[in-house]
């Protein structure tokens, strides 16, 4: 497994080149405006029924499932897709889950050796991205401290969706620049939460 980056070089921007590098199949161009639509009550059971199937297909493989992004978060706007985090045992041990997600309907689209062993699959018949660590990475920690501090913190969520929805009426030619645009407030928010969770033990018990 390689060595993961520092979190100051984790997520610098992608150019086009590192897109389709770490691209598998085709690399589309969007070909319209990001849609961030409002809060939809149905997008948790859509993760739960995901997170149910996921669960069946890896059995103990599937060290942890969470529900996390934008869509996790009750009362936020958001693109419709659903970001499920993953964690086995060692993402870049394709051979020891992909198979067998791959004969459930799930399809391998990103793959950042760079970055964690950051692995991304999409579901057979819902719009979601599937985000793939090994167990003990940090982003891990980030991504459900972000999600439970933008549930709690009235502020930062409103802050965060102004944010998206500003960006939104941008053109972009790839959603990963859109993602990547996000960067300087998902930090500035990142940094309450963090401290937020270190004080009050959310990081703890995970």
């Amino acid at each position: 497994m390689s060595q993961p980056p520092s979190p100051e070089e984790s997520r610098a921007p992608l150019r086009d080149d590192e897109i389709r590098a770490s691209t598998i199949g085709e690399l589309a161009p969007l070909t319209g405006r990001i849609s961030i639509m409002d809060y939809d009550a149905a997008w948790p059971r859509r993760y739960r029924r995901e997170a149910a199937r996921l669960r069946a297909t890896l059995r103990a493989r599937a060290l942890r499932v969470e529900h996390v992004g934008s869509t996790s978060v009750p009362g936020l706007a958001a693109k419709p897709i659903i970001d499920i985090l993953l964690v086995v045992a060692d993402s870049s041990d394709e051979a020891a889950y992909a198979p067998d997600m791959e004969a459930a309907g799930y399809v391998l689209r990103i793959r950042e050796p760079h970055w964690y062993e950051h692995r991304v699959l999409k579901g057979p018949d819902t719009n979601i991205n599937l985000h793939v660590f090994s167990l003990g990475c940090p982003e891990i920690e980030r991504m459900v401290v972000f999600r439970d501090w933008l549930r709690q913190d009235e502020g930062d969520r409103a802050v965060y969706e102004a944010t998206k929805r500003g960006l939104a009426e941008r053109d972009w030619k790839y959603v990963q620049n859109y993602a990547d645009a996000k960067t300087e407030i998902v930090e500035s928010i990142m940094t309450r939460a963090l401290a937020w969770a270190k004080g009050s033990g959310a990081a703890e018990r995970g």
